[in-house]
């Protein structure tokens, strides 16, 4: 999909990856760009960049993104791409609170599905659309540390799947963001976790790539291209993997 004269509406637009994509998206030629967060001053910093529209959203919400889709819907016409992308990061293990595990299920994976719920069968209805997921390459690969944010981006990888294989003959294309670290509020001081090994990576690019991608009509979006070679070895050796992520664990296992 050209991105061109289309409409497009980012969530977790007030910075970081977020904010990336909405300043690339306008770049491209965007007919308006969409910028939805908690943090409405964010969101409006980056909407006044790119001559689009604050939302103040939380995606923990449903009935938050059911507004959001319903007002661009109605005042400024049909979503040609939502980039589903607000996400947040809770570390620890099993002893993680009960609320916590909520929250962040709440945020990186039912804020997908609400998205598709109240927007696919609008898109279905005009012939398509396309839906840009942020999930990580923890939810290919897990993450040391951090179980809740592994566990829940792996989630947020089969919500896509589903998707993709549900919906595509209703013309609906899915791709899923699953970068390493990025340069963002959520890797600040975090910078030589295990996340980083591969180099942390500035968002520009993260978008850049995104827009490859949505270009292609290609389902994973891989900024870290060792992502993929991870993944083979994975699927070749499940337990060779898992021994090589012990190992990590026993450097690394600290919450990031």
């Amino acid at each position: 999909m050209e991105l061109k004269n289309k409409i497009v509406v980012v969530t977790g637009a007030a910075s970081g990856i977020g904010r990336s994509l909405a300043l690339r998206f306008a770049r491209e030629g965007a007919a308006k760009v969409v910028c939805a967060d908690i943090n409405l001053s964010g969101a409006q910093e980056t909407a006044n960049r790119v001559d689009g529209l604050a939302v103040a959203v939380n995606v923990g919400v449903e009935a938050d993104i059911k507004a959001l889709i319903e007002r661009v819907e109605t005042e400024i016409g049909p979503i040609d791409l939502f980039c589903s992308n607000a996400g947040i990061l809770v570390a620890g293990g099993m002893e993680v609170e009960n609320e916590d595990w909520q929250r962040i299920w709440d945020i990186n994976v039912m804020s997908h599905i609400w998205a598709a719920r109240h927007l696919v069968p609008r898109m279905t209805a005009r012939g398509g659309g396309y839906l840009l997921n942020t999930s990580s390459a923890a939810g290919l690969l897990n993450q040391i540390g951090c179980a809740p944010y592994g566990v829940t981006k792996h989630a947020a990888v089969a919500v896509a799947e589903w998707l993709a294989m549900t919906h595509g003959d209703d013309g609906i294309k899915v791709s899923v963001l699953c970068p390493q670290a990025v340069r963002s509020e959520m890797t600040r001081g975090h910078e030589d976790s295990v996340a980083a090994l591969d180099g942390l990576l500035e968002p520009e690019i993260v978008a850049e790539a995104c827009v490859e991608t949505i270009r292609n009509e290609t389902f994973l979006v891989l900024p870290h291209p060792e992502v993929l070679q991870y993944m083979r070895l994975k699927a070749e050796n499940y337990d060779r993997w898992l021994g090589g992520m012990r190992k990590l664990n026993r450097k690394y296992g600290k919450p990031v």
